[in-house]
């Protein structure tokens, strides 16, 4: 797809006084274009495919915005409001309201066009795993809710049917519905009464669910983490444990597994180090996944869909993977309490592109045209030095803004089959004569020119200091007229400076001594 016909890339920017929409980058004169003035509010959020936007602006009041223009399209007002979110395309907005007795119907499923509840029920708490309390697939196809012992099914096209089938999984915690296609759903049950805990996949096709397809069994296992492949063909797992048998980390063990739907593999993912797992994704292909794993530094791996390891990406001090939506570029990041170093991967040329930092970055992704990626310092995870970053996709550094407080930064979402390959977009980007500032103008460390510096050019780290003797200098210099008092010698250090001494002149005696016998 040409540039012309590409949509312009937004970011949605909130902070304490509500949020802004940049248009952008590439921004012009360096500074991007607001395209929607700040409107207050207390969270903001766009629908899985951008063509909607949910503004929540106090306890009872959530507004829903078209991003075609961001015109208001409906406001709701809704008592007690916990918490709100929109389905994939913005058809549906479902609401968590705070409940005081069980009659109490606190779940509501809205349709926006409308403005009317289709949907309501009653749920005691709100968790990860139980929120949103409605699961939709990315098309809005299917529809699902987890409850006791059973998963139940809707036509999401008219919830006025109510519960159109039920599928027993007796002791499930979790689920996770396929999102492109809406052809499976991933079920979690836990340990219980010394049966190991397990995951299993039933299709959601109402005739074929009376068996899993694809089950895997867990010993010691507490929590899951569900990720579905695009083209929902392949499951991976990441089982964790809160106590680690080995002893070896405090946070207990996790390990990756895999499962496909055809039932051709359920096993463990072969990793080549022992350790967590940090971070897993799928590629935008759904045929490759990329790991990383391991004790400090981690180690990082792309594996096919058969679990075949074909990339090696090294080792660092990372615990984060990003891929590009093209399937390209991969960053490698070690953000959280790492010191936030990033690696940029060409994956169809297998080469390394650049290294550069990102130090404290709470959140990071990857624009919809993959083409630049962003890190954001934000509130409250971090009180002080909140800002956003924004890179090139070989780890240039593209912008940089502070601010006194930044609660969230987020890319409007967009389909990346709207934008063209990275390539002509950069050189389409190139031709647009942007007078950037000349402090934007970081590069990354490229890996070649590190690999050639010499020895003699790298210098030695400074000795540690305890924070009692960074003064001290000052302080004799204080007591001492400026002079610093010579080093007094123990007793024993100086009997064994005078051992040494006479060791040398005896070896340098008998030396001599030879030498005068042997002429």
């Amino acid at each position: 797809m040409s540039m012309d016909q590409s949509p312009s890339l937004q970011i949605l920017v909130r902070e304490p006084e509500g949020f802004t929409i940049w248009r952008g980058p590439p921004f012009s004169n360096g500074q991007p274009h607001v395209s929607l003035e700040r409107v207050p509010c207390t969270s903001a959020k766009f629908s899985e495919n951008g063509s909607r936007l949910i503004v929540i602006k106090n306890t009872s009041t959530v507004v829903v915005y078209n991003c075609s223009g961001f015109t208001e399209i409906r406001s709701f007002e809704i008592p007690s409001l916990l918490a709100a979110v929109l389905s994939p395309c913005g058809t549906y907005l479902q609401t968590f309201q705070k409940s005081t007795t069980p009659q109490d119907k606190n779940v509501m499923l809205w349709e926006i066009e409308t403005g009317t509840p289709v949907y309501q029920q009653f749920q005691k708490n709100m968790s990860k795993t139980t929120w949103p309390s409605i699961q939709f697939s990315s098309d809005e196809s299917i529809a699902c809710r987890m409850a006791t012992n059973e998963v139940q099914f809707f036509d999401a096209k008219d919830f006025s049917k109510g519960v159109t089938y039920r599928l027993r999984i007796p002791g499930v915690v979790a689920v996770e519905l396929s999102k492109a296609p809406a052809s499976h759903i991933a079920a979690f049950v836990a340990e219980s009464k010394g049966i190991p805990a397990s995951v299993q996949i039933f299709s959601c096709n109402k005739d074929a669910q009376a068996q899993p397809v694809a089950r895997r069994s867990f010993f010691r296992c507490s929590t899951v983490q569900l990720h579905w492949n695009y083209g929902s063909t392949g499951l991976l797992v990441v089982a964790q444990s809160d106590v680690d048998k080995s002893n070896q980390s405090y946070y207990g063990e996790s390990k990756l597994n895999y499962l496909t739907v055809d039932g051709t593999h359920e096993g463990l993912v072969p990793l080549r180090k022992d350790g967590p797992v940090h971070d897993v994704q799928w590629s935008s292909s759904g045929s490759e996944f990329a790991v990383v794993y391991g004790f400090m530094p981690a180690k990082a791996t792309i594996f096919d869909k058969k679990c075949n390891p074909l990339l090696d990406l090294g080792q660092g001090p990372y615990n984060t993977i990003r891929w590009n939506p093209k399937g390209r570029v991969i960053c490698l990041a070690g953000f959280g309490n790492l010191p936030g170093d990033m690696a940029f991967w060409d994956y169809s040329e297998k080469k390394l592109l650049g290294t550069t930092k990102a130090e404290c970055s709470v959140t990071s992704e990857w624009s919809p045209d993959g083409c630049y990626f962003m890190t954001a310092t934000t509130a409250p995870r971090l009180q002080i030095d909140n800002g956003i970053k924004i890179f090139h996709h070989n780890g240039y550094l593209y912008f940089k803004k502070m601010f006194n407080k930044l609660y969230q930064a987020d890319w409007k979402p967009e389909a990346p089959e709207k934008f063209g390959d990275i390539a002509d977009l950069v050189k389409s980007v190139n031709t647009l004569k942007i007078d950037e500032p000349k402090k934007q103008a970081q590069g990354p460390k490229s890996s070649q020119v590190s690999t050639k510096i010499s020895a003699n050019t790298v210098q030695k780290p400074a000795a540690y200091r305890p924070p009692q003797a960074k003064n001290a200098a000052a302080v004799q210099a204080e007591l001492f007229g400026g002079i610093a008092p010579a080093e007094e010698m123990s007793k024993n250090a100086l009997r064994n400076k005078k051992r040494r001494e006479k060791q040398r002149e005896k070896k340098a005696q008998e030396a001599s001594g030879a030498a005068s016998g042997s002429s």
